[in-house]
Parts: C-alpha cells; structure tokens; sequence
C-alpha cells in the first residue's frame, strides 16, 4: 500500500518505520522544518508541507494513497486532514489519532473518519483487558460506533467451555476474528473448540455487546 502520514513526529516517524519494515511506502508530510528527520526514517518519502492546505495534498499525491494517517498533535489538523482526505481525495481508509478525549465524539464518518484511535481510551482499555476475566473489554472502535473490537477472557467455569466454535449460537453481527491461547494465534474454524484462559477477540456491532456478554456470564 501507499500510506500518507499528516505529522511527522515521534508518533508520525514510530508508525512510518513499523509500515516501511511491512513492505508499504510511505510518504510523511509536517509543515514544521524542525520535524523533517529525513535521517531517522530514511526509506520514506519526506513532504515540508501544510496538510490542512489543498495544494500540499496536490503534492502529495494523495489521490494515489489507500491509507491516510491523521497523527499530529493536534486534534483540529487531524480532522481537516481526514475530511480532506476522505471527501477531495477519495482515500479508502483515514486513520485519526485523538489527543484529547473530549474531542472523541467528532472522530467519525462525518469527519471521514474510518478509524479513530484514543490513546487514553486504548490504554485504559488494555488495563482491563489485562485485570479482567469473563468481562467484555472495548479495545477499538471502527467507524464511530459501527462496530468495535472485543475481547473476552473466557473463565474456569464459562458454559461454552469445550464447545466448538461453529456450534455457537453467536448474536448477529458478530464475527469471532482471533483465539490468543498460550501464546499463539489462532484463526478459528467451526471446529475448533473453547478452552478456559483462552482470549477471545470478536468485531461486533455496538448493540449487540450486551448479548455477547451474556453467552458467557
């Protein structure tokens, strides 16, 4: 893929290395001289530029990107870079980084907003995941409420212990994505089975959590 990143400082730099070692090209975009370290990504393309700016987007070349990342430190850069992004441009997927949580509620299609990602919410939540067992844990959000990324620890005693994936009666919208069992990832197959310990992690539509929550309460 050929990925944008509006914002070119250490959150900006840290996920251009992590694409670039992935196979991806990657194009980092700042207006500020300062955070132009060619030296410290040197595989990427480099841009001194204003994201929020048409022409810099020209530039760019964003009409060529299928992933735009939205990473400054500032939460008004990060939403006019997305709904450009998404409205002029086309792009297929907008990722957003929200500084500060008050700001969550206008990271979404609105804003063209795919994915938006809160690093206070995102900590928070891999606190709990960690700490709770038998508990539905919020990991990420997907399209601002569309769906959301789950995760279960299934517990000692749970009913759907030693039942086979595929002869769940799981809610609608819900798909089960990944077992984390001792260390390995598995993609499950109706036959593989629920074991204790294992963490379960499911995209599902907000409305139905609750559901979810119950087959294993």
């Amino acid at each position: 893929m050929r990925v944008a990143i509006a914002g070119a400082g250490a959150v900006g730099r840290s996920i251009a290395q992590e694409l670039l070692e992935n196979g991806h090209e990657v194009l980092l975009i700042d207006k500020n001289p300062k955070a132009i370290k060619v030296e410290m990504v040197p595989r990427a393309e480099w841009l001194l530029a204003d994201a929020c700016e048409i022409s810099a987007l020209d530039d760019a070349a964003l009409e060529r990107c299928q992933v735009v990342v939205a990473s400054s430190g500032d939460d008004k850069v990060n939403l006019v870079v997305s709904l450009l992004a998404k409205t002029e441009y086309g792009v297929p997927r907008v990722v957003a980084r929200i500084n500060h949580p008050n700001n969550e509620w206008l990271f979404n299609e609105s804003w063209g907003v795919d994915v938006a990602v809160s690093t206070p919410r995102l900590l928070s939540a891999l606190v709990e995941e960690a700490v709770s067992v038998g508990d539905l844990v919020r990991l990420m959000t997907f399209r601002q409420g569309e769906a959301n990324l789950v995760e279960l620890t299934l517990p000692e005693d749970a009913p759907l212990g030693g039942q086979r994936v595929g002869s769940v009666a799981w809610p609608r919208d819900t798909a089960l994505v990944a077992i984390l069992r001792e260390g390995r990832v598995l993609v499950p197959t109706p036959d593989d089975t629920l074991e204790p310990g294992d963490e379960l992690m499911f995209v599902a539509s907000q409305d139905v959590e609750d559901e979810l929550a119950e087959l294993f309460s």
